[in-house]
């Protein structure tokens, strides 16, 4: 196969490897009931006058499937640590109790639960975009090939399809699989 095809097709794969390892990113922030530390993966501290990741200023655990524990390695941080978790608008209330903040994850209502499959949805046909436009940057750059055959192209063209193809239902069962854990009760 021609160098300059199968550069397109790796770089291809690569777009949409990522937008895949994006998907999973983004459901992870995605609740579905249970505690996790995963829940406060957004959440931002302000650390000294810059704002720092809470993983980075705190251990993060989760004694039960309810609570989630927040040990700041640093005293003086506790306010800034409660602060940060108010600010990331998560719908948890924080309570401090001088050594460490503890976070009660309330159950999830049914309205909740659908807003979170809805959630879960956009961010699925977010990444389908994404691998869709690899795919058109793919076949844009086959058809602008020089020195390959049009058997070539139209092969290679043939191939991008079957990787969007792939992908695409990787995104749909990894959608289904959120939204059946965020579905149960």
């Amino acid at each position: 196969m021609n160098e300059d095809i199968q550069f397109i097709l790796d770089s291809t794969k690569e777009a949409m490897e990522n937008a895949i390892k994006h998907l999973e990113k983004q459901l992870q922030n995605i609740r579905a009931g249970k505690a996790s530390p995963a829940m406060l993966g957004s959440v931002m501290v302000d650390y000294y006058g810059s704002k720092t990741p809470l993983s980075q200023v705190a251990n993060v655990n989760t004694p039960d499937g309810r609570t989630i524990t927040v040990q700041p390695w640093e005293k003086n941080m506790l306010q800034e640590i409660e602060r940060g978790i108010m600010l990331a608008n998560l719908g948890f209330n924080p309570m401090n109790n001088g050594d460490t903040i503890i976070i009660n994850v309330p159950a999830l209502t049914e309205e909740r639960r659908k807003d979170l499959a809805k959630q879960a949805k956009a961010e699925a046909e977010h990444a389908k975009v994404g691998v869709r436009s690899a795919r058109k940057d793919a076949n844009n750059d086959i058809k602008k090939a020089d020195d390959v055959s049009d058997d070539l192209k139209k092969n290679a063209e043939i191939d991008v399809q079957q990787m969007t193809d792939t992908y695409v239902k990787t995104i749909d069962d990894t959608f289904n699989a959120k939204e059946k854990e965020i579905m149960t009760v």
